[in-house]
């Protein structure tokens, strides 16, 4: 018979709030995250996704309601919570002048471990993280996605049941985005939880089982990646234009069709918009081609996160909000 704590699911959030004076950060939370692959917090800066982080992590205490993390609570038994789970923040937080062998042995120490048995874990990490060659250079000359891996690294000195990764990705270059990718991906396969905040929609596409989507502070949906998409409708319409200039012009025909949203894509020549079915889809294009407006092609597929989170929050990935 397994042992009790493997009952409790990995998070169990109710009613958690934390208030900065008039500003509500984090606006009465539900939410129930069981062990096993990761599961993403989605919602764009300001959502209040660092600060619920930071009350998980023991690091924050709340204004009200209640958490337990791996069975324990988050304020009574915050000592517990500690000694389970690990915390890689939004920014490296290794010394730079120590090199990055170095650091992973101070860590090693820190915890309990001989010089020994430090170096041995450090000399490990280094190389299953793809850093063995820049191990005795100071991480002062390391790269943004070096750094970023050793910061991680860091955090698995001692194996942890639960891993919080907040934003690990901003502001790396793709390749080294999808080498800390490959790093999450390696942590549940070794059975890590893993709980995952990004405002990248193809983050939490590519990683997480599960998603909750915050925004001001609340969580306003939640379910599989692709549950949120059929959340929002099951058919988008993709239209590509020859010339940039027309797109107003078929904006105006589409409109007299469908009330749906036509919305920019970051593709300049590029249109989408929800429709109904596959006939009305075929209207459009037929308008489209009658009204004199070039049509290089389209597509017709289900909404991608990005379209899901405009739906969601009314605005796209990415932006700031004013709080």
């Amino acid at each position: 018979m397994g042992r009790i704590e493997h009952l409790h699911p990995a998070i169990e959030i109710s009613g958690l709030t934390r208030y900065f004076g008039k500003v509500h950060a984090v606006d009465g939370i539900d939410l129930t995250i069981e062990k096993g692959g990761v599961y993403g917090i989605l919602g764009p800066n300001g959502a209040g996704k660092t600060t619920l982080i930071r009350m998980l992590a023991t690091l924050l205490h709340p204004s009200s309601g209640t958490a337990r993390v791996l069975g324990h609570d988050i304020v009574s038994e915050a000592k517990a919570i500690r000694k389970l789970v690990s915390l890689t923040g939004q920014f490296a937080s290794v010394d730079e002048d120590l090199t990055g062998l170095e650091n992973l042995i101070l860590l090693g120490r820190l915890f309990g471990y001989s010089f020994s048995q430090a170096k041995s874990r450090a000399r490990e990490l280094l190389d299953g993280f793809g850093l063995m060659d820049a191990a005795k250079r100071q991480v002062k000359t390391y790269s943004g996605g070096m750094r970023r891996r050793l910061d991680i690294a860091a955090s698995l000195v001692v194996r942890p049941e639960l891993i919080f990764l907040d934003e690990p990705t901003t502001g790396l270059d793709p390749r080294s985005r999808n080498q800390v990718w490959d790093i999450v991906r390696e942590l549940v396969a070794d059975g890590t939880t893993v709980l995952l905040t990004t405002q990248y929609l193809d983050e939490a596409d590519q990683l997480a089982r599960r998603i909750a989507v915050i925004d001001h502070g609340k969580v306003i949906a939640k379910g599989t990646p692709t549950e949120l998409k059929h959340s929002v409708g099951t058919r988008v319409l993709r239209v590509h234009l020859r010339d940039e200039k027309q797109k107003a012009g078929a904006k105006d025909v589409i409109s007299l069709i469908v009330n749906s949203e036509i919305s920019d894509d970051t593709d300049p020549f590029q249109i989408s918009l929800q429709v109904e079915s596959t006939m009305q889809a075929s209207h459009i294009i037929s308008a489209l081609s009658n009204a004199g407006l070039d049509v290089a092609g389209f597509s017709l597929g289900q909404p991608s996160l990005d379209e899901v989170f405009l739906a969601l929050t009314g605005e796209p990935a990415g932006k700031e909000k004013d709080s």
